[in-house]
């Protein structure tokens, strides 16, 4: 199977390296910056081209020749780009955090008998596979949640945090209204709402806020209550909400002397490169799933713990293991003729097909990305 993988940035060339070591692949590495494709040009099995992937005309071209596109683009981009790959023909599995909803794609893929596998990270994508599972192992569900953040094992003031995928979706989980549902109906809150504190065993106390990570689940699964939230060090809400709320974080430009500067240009221009993660920076991945409801007569709780940790041996950052891997056990189900479906597809959908759903945990656990899972009984 040739791949082309668009995009080889912090999660991107995670997903080349490891779909490399696959004997029946070939891939394509594409990406607009050639330091980027550096860290994948010696790979075998690996062809790097550097191309504007914002050109409809230059893409056209690089996936000309692909059976597979696999979008690792900043989220942006990322719905346009997926359309296009779409109307050339090439079915997609996609990690891009677009603020689209994914199923204004669905008409263009069943049209062309094609799929387009969305949200195929660790949150979305794990999370949304798990929440399939849930549906499908409890007679019925009705509350899920979602705790789960990327974080450097060093904390240096004043963020305290390291970006380990694109800083610009970063800032779009601080400022995109956070969707979630309550009693069945559907509540929006501003990004960086409801703080909490809670433990985590090997890391401590770290806080969480409301983030729009449900993205599909809102309208493929009937839960009644649903929510997502992103967890940093404590301290981090409080830091982002001041720079928010005092309009750096706004797209609306304002005059600076002669010239009309947008404040979100400025402030992502200081801040990307605090947030950048170093080749000595080490990162870690912590999830926590969980899912209530009843099997017969008894309530039951259903969880899943993930903490996974920098690859000292490959120096691959956590968050592209988590995110990168996850993205690469589905290429293999497309590549084994596992996913038939046609149309847009998240991952709550495999979630259901019981089988599926453990080949792709036992794919992740083969790269050391291991859920952790318990069953309790509630009163």
């Amino acid at each position: 199977m040739r791949i082309v993988v668009l995009g080889c940035g912090l999660v991107g060339h995670a997903i080349v390296a490891d779909l490399a070591a696959e004997p029946g692949f070939e891939i394509t590495a594409v990406d607009r910056d050639p330091g980027r494709l550096q860290r994948v040009a010696g790979l075998e099995r690996v062809t790097t081209r550097v191309a504007d992937l914002a050109d409809p005309t230059v893409l056209a071209s690089v996936v000309a020749g692909g059976d597979l596109v696999v979008g690792a683009v900043p989220g942006f981009m990322g719905f346009e780009t997926v359309r296009r790959v779409l109307e050339l023909g090439k079915p997609v599995v996609d990690i891009s955090f677009f603020p689209e909803d994914p199923f204004g794609l669905d008409g263009v893929a069943k049209a062309r008998g094609l799929v387009a596998l969305v949200d195929c990270g660790i949150a979305p994508g794990c999370s949304n596979l798990l929440a399939g599972w849930a549906t499908r192992r409890l007679d019925d569900v009705d509350r899920f949640v979602c705790y789960v953040g990327g974080l450097p094992v060093v904390r240096t003031w004043p963020w305290e945090y390291k970006a380990p995928f694109s800083p610009a979706d970063v800032l779009e989980e601080y400022t995109r209204p956070a969707r979630f549902v309550e009693g069945r109906a559907l509540v929006t809150r501003p990004a960086l709402s409801d703080p909490e504190l809670l433990e985590f065993p090997g890391i401590g106390t770290l806080e969480a806020f409301n983030t729009d990570g449900l993205r599909s689940l809102l309208t493929t699964l009937s839960i009644p209550n649903m929510i997502e939230k992103t967890l940093r060090y404590p301290g981090h809400i409080e830091k982002i909400r001041v720079l928010r709320e005092s309009g750096f974080l706004s797209t609306e430009p304002v005059k600076v002397g002669e010239a009309s500067i947008a404040p979100l240009a400025v402030a992502s221009r200081l801040l990307f490169p605090l947030w950048q993660l170093g080749p000595a920076d080490e990162d870690f991945t912590v999830m926590r799933v969980t899912a209530e409801g009843r099997r017969g007569g008894q309530r039951l709780r259903l969880c899943w713990d993930l903490l996974d940790h920098y690859d000292r041996t490959t120096g691959t950052a956590s968050m592209a293991r988590t995110t990168g891997y996850t993205c690469t056990a589905i290429v293999r189900m497309v590549a084994q003729g596992r996913i038939p479906q046609t149309g847009v597809v998240p991952l709550e959908v495999l979630g259901q097909d019981d089988g599926l759903c453990r080949a792709i945990l036992a794919d992740l656990a083969q790269r050391q990305v291991v859920f952790h899972e318990r069953e309790e009984e509630l009163s």
